[in-house]
């Protein structure tokens, strides 16, 4: 899928603009990749499409599998007939849409699909439940919202012993939780209907989605719930001995502790990694590539103690390697994958990206240091690579030109080719990070991704998310009017003259 000269752009559903508090599967979507199409792109990124938690993060999830509901768009439950124009006036967001507000539209959106599932009719409820005979997931999902729900949000392991206990659930009381079990497998199915019409057009504009994917899942989930075994766990205790993290690197002194529950890998081989098959065949109907975030664990992970304050203090442990991608590809023999290969790694994930073929990442930002060669510097991007002119986690251009040290910006500027006096400008035209855009535009790179923060010029309080940092990340959001003002020619000329487009596309 990336054999050829391609761009894309890095823009969540959060971000757009929209009536509700955050992004949702409405217009907005059709015209951001009307947008994409007249520019020249062929590739939108989103960030996970899962549930997010109570920070807004897509990363650590309830369910490895589930849509986040907030993206539902209450005018499109309102022609289904579901809900009044009440109803939908009730979720408009009175506030900033400069900024995601997860807390409004969380309570909006459930009251309006607490009235919708009332409304459904029995011709509706049976296709709600032939989607649910469809994926294997969602009957433990629904009943894990069903009981979080009924125990005020306690996480699973506080849950009294027979709801605690997937097995002894399954046997003495998931028929008292039918119905309310019946609403969550009905969001769910409003969440994959709205999205497939959306992406349906998004493709006809000869657009592939690249998706993500965490490559951990959150302890309070459904997948550890209904699948502790799968997890390095103490069944009796139900807590885990170790969990995941980084050691220090770029974005952290102290590493990043992330705190999620180790696969238990020798017990997922045994059949066959059924678990990590459905979740990829999943995100494979969600979008048409995969970007798997933290790739490097598959081949060594690092394991921290669950008591200790940092990330310094862990060891790294040997992942499945290809034992799981030989298993992948015989599902899915042309898997379009991407590896997100940053940080940290040594001569074992090297090896896994060589013998998989999946194509890794590179951003431009992690080059510009003026003692080293960098792999990151634009002259050593090899074309099966996805390069960046910043992720999620990194910095707006325009935002690390300002932060960074004299001699890193000054080295920068004098690769990219840039000598003026006037670096520090943002906005549309900005011309420092034009340069620094027309150099990753230029690279052998097959394919180049640039955030929406960038095509705009944006300065640092355009971040998504700062790692390590809990508070403030994940709101960033734009409206029409600045979609609107993106120098389109711009991006058609540079696509069209560093042939990532043919031919450019009307």
């Amino acid at each position: 899928m990336f054999d050829q000269r391609r761009a894309g752009v890095l823009m969540h559903i959060s971000s757009l603009p929209s009536d509700y508090g955050i992004g949702v599967f409405d217009r907005h979507c059709r015209d951001f990749a009307d947008a994409l199409c007249v520019m020249g792109f062929h590739y939108w990124q989103v960030l996970p499409f899962q549930p997010v938690d109570d920070a807004g993060s897509p990363y650590c999830s309830a369910s490895a599998f589930a849509g986040n509901l907030l993206f539902i768009d209450p005018e499109g439950v309102r022609r289904l007939g579901l809900c009044d124009e009440r109803d939908v006036l009730e979720n408009k967001y009175p506030g900033t849409p400069y900024t995601a507000d997860y807390a409004f539209a969380a309570k909006k959106r459930m009251a309006l699909l607490r009235k919708a599932f009332s409304r459904a009719d029995r011709a509706l409820l049976q296709k709600v439940e032939r989607f649910a005979a469809e994926q294997q997931w969602l009957n433990d999902y629904a009943d894990y919202m069903a009981l979080k729900e009924a125990n005020g949000g306690k996480p699973w392991w506080e849950w009294r012993e027979s709801q605690a206990d997937y097995t002894r659930f399954l046997a003495e009381e998931k028929a008292g939780f039918a119905q309310e079990a019946a609403f969550w497998k009905f969001c769910q199915y409003l969440f994959f209907t709205q999205w497939q019409q959306v992406k349906a057009y998004i493709n006809s504009k000869g657009i592939a989605v690249i998706g993500d994917m965490p490559m951990y899942v959150a302890m309070d989930s459904a997948d550890v719930w209904a699948g502790i075994e799968n997890f390095e766990i103490d069944p009796k205790t139900r807590k885990p001995q170790k969990v995941a993290g980084v050691p220090p690197d770029y974005f952290s002194e102290d590493g990043q502790l992330w705190g999620n529950p180790l696969y238990r890998w020798a017990q997922m081989e045994k059949d066959g990694y059924r678990w990590w098959l459905q979740r990829i065949g999943v995100a494979f109907t969600l979008y048409d590539a995969v970007r798997i975030d933290h790739f490097r664990a598959f081949a060594s992970y690092w394991a921290v103690p669950a008591d200790s304050k940092t990330a310094k203090t862990g060891q790294w442990q040997k992942g499945p390697g290809m034992s799981l991608f030989r298993r992948v590809f015989d599902k899915f023999p042309n898997a379009p994958i991407i590896a997100e290969d940053l940080g940290v790694f040594g001569e074992d994930v090297v090896e896994l990206l060589r013998d998989t073929g999946f194509p890794g990442m590179k951003v431009v930002q992690f080059g510009f240091d003026p003692g080293a060669d960098s792999l990151h510097l634009a002259h050593h991007v090899l074309p099966n690579s996805l390069y960046y002119v910043g992720t999620h986690d990194n910095n707006t251009l325009l935002g690390w030109l300002w932060e960074a040290s004299e001699s890193e910006r000054r080295f920068a500027l004098s690769y990219v080719g840039f000598d003026g006096d006037n670096w520090g400008d943002g906005g549309y035209r900005a011309p420092a990070c034009r340069k620094v855009i027309e150099t990753v535009w230029r690279s052998a790179a097959n394919t180049v991704i640039i955030a929406f923060q960038d095509l705009c010029g944006f300065g640092a309080d355009a971040r998504m998310n700062i790692p390590g940092v809990p508070e403030k990340n994940w709101r960033f959001r734009t409206t029409q009017e600045t979609i609107d003002g993106i120098d389109q020619s711009y991006f058609q000329r540079i696509n069209a003259l560093y042939r990532r487009v043919y031919p450019l596309q009307k």
